[in-house]
């Protein structure tokens, strides 16, 4: 039995109707590179099913403590049943980009069950249209609930699935598996003890929160909290319904890349951040309704250690940074963002250590009605103060070619969750020298995700324009320069030889 953390049941207190709180993804296969030229359903389920001993998101389930008195545990299931989890399913005709994205939509916007291990897997044919990839591909969609890992971690789960060969690898013999039924007399035993620790725990947090109470005061007399103050509120901050669009591109990762190398300091994240910004800015503005004030993001980022690479769960601390979409120029965006990112690295005004300790030591039950009280909070004729406008996160997957039983990954792209009146989640993922961008949206408040892939892709090429523009400009002005000192330098050696 192991219990969840604070920051990871907090995942499932966010849950609410219609607000399923999973993550996942759709990979894309090349089944010319398996061996005869083509992967069957049989031979998936029996490289998952050699490879179950990998991973304990495979095979555990939740238990609750009785009356929420407790964080739950995971504890193994006993009717664990592989083929339940992992499903066959095909697209109709003519199978085009458009109809993979509604499906995916369909399956990201339906909760997983609680009384089963949380995570699923859809594998999905029929992809005979799809432009931009081979032809005979398959997908693959994974959901897994946000509870048992982050983004960190499904970068590590998705390893566990792939090889770096079309060979498909040996994970060798498997542990016997131990499942143990855990009694909730024991379960509400373990929470009584850990009510009376609570006091000592919450000490103990009060007395290490000085220093971040003194960069709170500093950041204030700085004035360096700017982007806390009220938000703009726009389309993506109401009710969210049970429907969801999912958008997914790919670009270039050597133009992004570029655009980076431009400016000293600028980070991909930075670049990421600024394109979509000016897709934001596009979208609204077509709209007749970009606010006056810059948008504001949410940035998750992973707080492991090197020693805690392989912890499961997660270890997620949060940046909130000014997306600038009240800036026109797309260049002096970037550098206001790179300094917004820089800023936000080293203010740190909670740390993701102080916030994961408070989160551990808050009873369940509190959790859970603190999270249902922000988002009534944050309700219909609600004047909105939330952290942020969206959410935008970064994956540097693999750099190296994958492969599942012996099928080229060709195409990856991860999506987020939606939380309660933040109704936009962006997840930018590198792989194999390509970024795809992944907006997830309620149907209503987006109802043409084409069109803000357009918005999105027009403002990587303005970005990449002006960036190619200052570059030629920058060229031009050391090679005027070397020329005139080479001309003075033979002037003078001409005046000397006189």
């Amino acid at each position: 039995m192991q219990q969840l953390s604070g920051q990871d049941a907090m995942f499932l207190h966010a849950e609410l109707d219609g607000l399923p709180q999973h993550i996942g993804g759709v990979s894309i296969y090349d089944q010319s590179t398996a061996p005869g030229g083509k992967v069957r359903f049989k031979q998936i389920l029996a490289m998952l099913e050699g490879r179950l001993h990998l991973s304990p998101i495979f095979r555990r389930k939740l238990a609750f403590v009785p009356y929420g008195l407790g964080r739950p545990y995971w504890v193994e299931d006993p009717e664990f049943d592989l083929e339940y989890h992992v499903r066959h399913i095909a697209l109709p005709k003519p199978g085009d980009w458009r109809q993979l994205c509604i499906l995916a939509a369909r399956l990201h916007a339906t909760p997983l069950r609680r009384d089963k291990p949380m995570w699923e897997i859809y594998v999905i044919e029929g992809l005979n249209n799809v432009q931009g990839f081979p032809p005979n591909c398959f997908a693959m969609l994974l959901k897994v609930h946000h509870c048992a890992m982050d983004g960190a971690t499904g970068t590590q789960f998705m390893n566990i699935m792939h090889d770096l060969s079309p060979r498909t690898e040996d994970p060798g013999k498997a542990p016997p598996w131990v499942v143990e039924r855990p009694s909730k007399l024991g379960m509400l035993a373990r929470a009584y003890i850990d009510i009376w620790r609570k006091p000592g725990q919450v000490f103990d947090i009060v007395k290490q929160a000085g220093p971040a109470l003194k960069r709170l005061r500093r950041g204030e007399e700085e004035e360096r909290f700017h982007y806390l103050g009220d938000k703009p509120k726009t389309r993506f901050q109401g009710k969210i319904s049970r429907h969801r669009v999912v958008e997914a591109r790919t670009f270039d990762f050597g133009q992004i890349r570029d655009i980076k190398n431009t400016q000293p300091g600028t980070t991909v994240n930075d670049v990421m951040l600024t394109i979509v910004a000016g897709g934001l800015r596009k979208y609204l503005d077509s709209k007749g309704e970009l606010p006056d004030n810059s948008l504001v993001t949410g940035c998750p980022i992973d707080v492991r250690s090197a020693e805690e690479r392989s912890a499961g769960g997660n270890m997620v601390g949060f940046m909130n940074v000014s997306l600038c979409t009240d800036i026109e120029d797309p260049l002096e965006r970037l550098a206001m963002i790179r300094e917004e990112m820089q800023e936000a690295r080293a203010l740190k005004p909670v740390s993701a250590q102080e916030m994961s300790e408070m989160q551990d030591v808050l009873p369940s039950t509190a959790m859970t009605f603190a999270t249902r009280a922000i988002g009534a909070e944050f309700g219909p004729g609600k004047r909105y103060r939330d952290n942020h406008n969206t959410v935008i996160s970064v994956h540097p997957g693999p750099s190296r070619p994958l492969y599942l039983c012996g099928a080229r990954l060709v195409g990856y792209t991860s999506m987020g969750a939606l939380m309660d009146h933040l109704g936009l989640n962006h997840t930018a993922t590198i792989y194999d020298g390509k970024v795809t961008i992944a907006p997830v949206c309620d149907r209503r408040m987006m109802p043409d995700p084409a069109f803000y892939y357009e918005c999105l892709r027009a403002s990587l090429e303005s970005l990449s324009s002006a960036a190619g523009d200052a570059v030629a400009r920058a060229r031009s002005k050391p090679r005027y320069a070397v020329a005139r000192k080479r001309a003075v330098s033979s002037t003078a050696a001409t005046v000397l030889s006189e």
